[in-house]
């Protein structure tokens, strides 16, 4: 016990391990009885209600867990543990929107939430391996943020309009600014937009200097433009195959 929440490191994570694999295949599995039961979840109240509060109990121990390991081992600092990255906000707008069914939270958590917590998940900027705590709570984590946010598009009377992504884009770019200067007045790399991750990731390939800048904006915008596209695609092929498919059948709460 006193090894699984220590902060040295005593088992070093290993990418494609079999650990990380399991997570991985977990949360596919999780993914696809969300598609594959989108009925049940919106004909069920008791079984929606089951699944909604699950997602919020994840996201707010794993974030509330993390904060008690980095605070009991003394290695806590604004420079790595406050939750500002990307995935971090993320998470803090899926548990306000399950609070609230905000249709303007579910739409910013479907933009940036699913993918870059996805991709977290397959390039984890992580030393800790199985079983240590760091281990659970990264994997966790990153699952429910992307998993809340399939969750709640297919759950909600929320549709994902051009407007919404655009809107969102708008929010992420006012965030980078305020992360930018955070970032040079205490030294972090939050959104990483000081350094690419310590990990190989897809950030290694948009280059330097203001072209790394220029690059993640417009990795940024394909990223969203897929996303919507994406979400027309489905909509479009889940009216068809259930043509009383419609919006104002999902449940509101």
């Amino acid at each position: 016990m006193k090894h699984w929440f220590a902060p040295e490191v005593t088992n070093s994570f290993d990418i494609f391990s079999a650990s990380h694999f399991t997570m991985v295949s977990i949360y596919f599995i999780v993914l696809l009885y969300f598609f594959l039961a989108y009925k049940p979840l919106l004909n069920q109240k008791r079984l929606y209600t089951f699944t909604k509060w699950t997602l919020f109990t994840l996201l707010l121990v794993s974030e509330l867990g993390y904060t008690t390991w980095a605070l009991s081992t003394n290695t806590w600092n604004m420079r790595e543990h406050a939750p500002l990255h990307l995935c971090g906000i993320a998470g803090i707008i899926g548990m306000i929107a399950i609070l609230s069914n905000s249709k303007k939270m579910i739409q910013i958590l479907y933009f940036i939430g699913i993918i870059p917590a996805f991709i977290a998940l397959l390039t984890p900027e992580l030393i800790y391996g199985f079983p240590h705590f760091r281990f659970w709570k990264f994997f966790v984590h990153h699952m429910t943020i992307s998993l809340t946010g399939v969750f709640l598009v297919l759950t909600s009377q929320v549709s994902i309009t051009f407007r919404s992504m655009v809107e969102t884009y708008a929010y992420l770019n006012v965030y980078a600014v305020f992360a930018f200067f955070l970032n040079m007045v205490i030294g972090a790399n939050y959104l990483y937009l000081s350094d690419t991750p310590t990990v190989n990731s897809p950030l290694d390939l948009l280059g330097s200097g203001v072209w790394y800048y220029i690059n993640l904006e417009l990795l940024c915008i394909g990223v969203f433009l897929c996303m919507y596209f994406l979400y027309k695609i489905v909509e479009r092929i889940s009216r068809s195959t259930h043509p009383t498919f419609s919006h104002d059948k999902k449940i509101s709460s």
